[in-house]
């Protein structure tokens, strides 16, 4: 299985094409130890061809779910094959199973492709994913092509995975949640309860989310005082919405970056706020998101920051 390691100042990243394009591990040495920023793939997970255990994959040319795998749009009627049993819905596109091929590669920046021709998800396209990675941070960007002759439904998005730890907090500002019913299928848009509420800082060890976060602003801080370590999440257009998955007796939780809600090609055919993108023959449609991790420096004596206590300064990597 050929792994691409990329490397600048202290930061390290490692990505797997052939299982999704993914990335297997983000970490930085700039503090006193190794941080791992992202979740890292467990030995022989790559070899495995499992993209479930990666520290984060793409998602193209859908997030989360679509009912049953069937939905309706320009007159085509689609049924896709369930991906993930015993789920009985289509999840997270074709990208995340499928194998990217390397198409340009330097020291600390790679360009991964992936093609479809076209079978039960009726148009071809081509993805691109382009990884840059900078002494302070690490960029991913996505690009969706519609090479089919009609329009084509879509979304773009990444699927991280991160360490759960006690204390570690997300914060990030949003409008509203989508409630869900037992097959985390979308149900109702409320306001998000307090405690559950990523806008107020949600501890991520205390909380059973799987829901799609909605008016996001594009910007989240995944704090870790264990590690004296943030990693700040910065998206823009079309990545409106925000994923929180915290299953309980996990080893993690995801913060997801995407552009529409749970089975948007179907909610689309009755309202017009699920953020599903829609792209003519020709047209491409692009996303990007930029982690970018901080660490607070090492204390002077051992010492060390009480419960509760900010520290004075924290400075990103490099």
């Amino acid at each position: 299985m050929d792994l691409i390691t990329l490397r600048s100042g202290p930061l390290g990243l490692v990505l797997v094409p052939a299982v999704g394009g993914a990335i297997a591990r983000f970490w930085s040495e700039a503090g006193p130890s190794t941080v791992e920023l992202l979740r890292p793939a467990p030995e022989g997970a790559a070899a495995r061809c499992d993209p479930w255990s990666m520290a984060s994959f793409p998602l193209v040319p859908w997030s989360n779910r679509i009912r049953e795998g069937r939905f309706a749009f320009g007159g085509r009627r689609v049924s896709l094959a369930p991906n993930h049993p015993p789920d009985r819905h289509a999840i997270h596109g074709l990208g995340f199973r499928a194998a990217w091929t390397p198409v340009d590669r330097g020291p600390s920046r790679v360009t991964l492709e992936h093609r479809h021709p076209g079978d039960a998800w009726p148009w071809p396209y081509r993805a691109v994913q382009r990884v840059a990675l900078t002494p302070v941070e690490l960029t991913l960007e996505l690009a969706l092509t519609n090479e089919g002759d009609a329009e084509m439904p879509a979304g773009l998005g990444w699927h991280p995975y991160f360490p759960r730890r006690a204390e570690t907090v997300l914060t990030a500002r949003v409008a509203a949640v989508w409630l869900t019913d037992p097959e985390v299928m979308p149900v109702a848009l409320v306001t998000p309860a307090p405690d559950q509420d990523p806008s107020r800082g949600v501890r991520v060890d205390r909380v059973a989310l799987d829901n799609v976060f909605t008016g996001w602003d594009g910007q989240a801080v995944v704090a870790r005082p264990e590690r004296g370590a943030r990693l700040r999440i910065a998206a823009g257009p079309p990545l409106g919405c925000l994923v929180v998955y915290t299953p309980r007796a996990r080893p993690f939780f995801c913060v997801e970056p995407v552009s529409h809600v749970t089975d948007a090609f179907n909610l689309a055919a009755g309202r017009p706020d699920t953020g599903m993108l829609s792209v003519a023959p020709g047209e491409t449609v692009r996303a990007s998101v930029t982690l970018t991790p901080e660490l607070r420096p090492a204390a002077r004596g051992g010492a060390r920051c009480s419960e509760g206590q900010k520290p004075e300064a924290w400075r990103r990597d490099g």
